[in-house]
């Protein structure tokens, strides 16, 4: 006796056009999306890893700033929060020393 195999349909629908086209059976045209791939460095990012690692290696900070300025988000947006995160963090630390040096050598 054969077994049957159950194939499953997915179905698109194009709202703005009115009409529907048949995905992939196999893999139901789901996989392989750009946001599907972890992100680097233990999955959250070099913009969240360089703001954490940054409180213990500071110059880490200014990295992730490069990379914001840099623009390095457009490959994959989910990196912008991560790196904008670390540009504040740089601008604070550079506000702090200044003000310590200042304070250190102004009197």
């Amino acid at each position: 006796m054969e077994q049957e195999e159950d194939v499953v349909v997915v179905v698109q629908l194009h709202a703005e056009r009115g009409a529907f086209s048949l995905l992939d059976p196999v893999t139901g045209g789901l996989s392989g999306g750009l946001y599907d791939k972890p992100l680097l460095c233990f999955g959250c990012g070099i913009g969240w890893f360089s703001f954490l690692m940054g409180f213990v290696f500071p110059p880490l900070w200014y990295y992730a700033t490069v990379l914001y300025f840099g623009n390095y988000y457009h490959k994959d947006p989910r990196e912008r929060p991560g790196l904008a995160a670390s540009a504040i963090a740089a601008l604070i630390c550079s506000v702090a020393v200044i003000i310590s040096l200042l304070a250190m050598f102004w009197s």
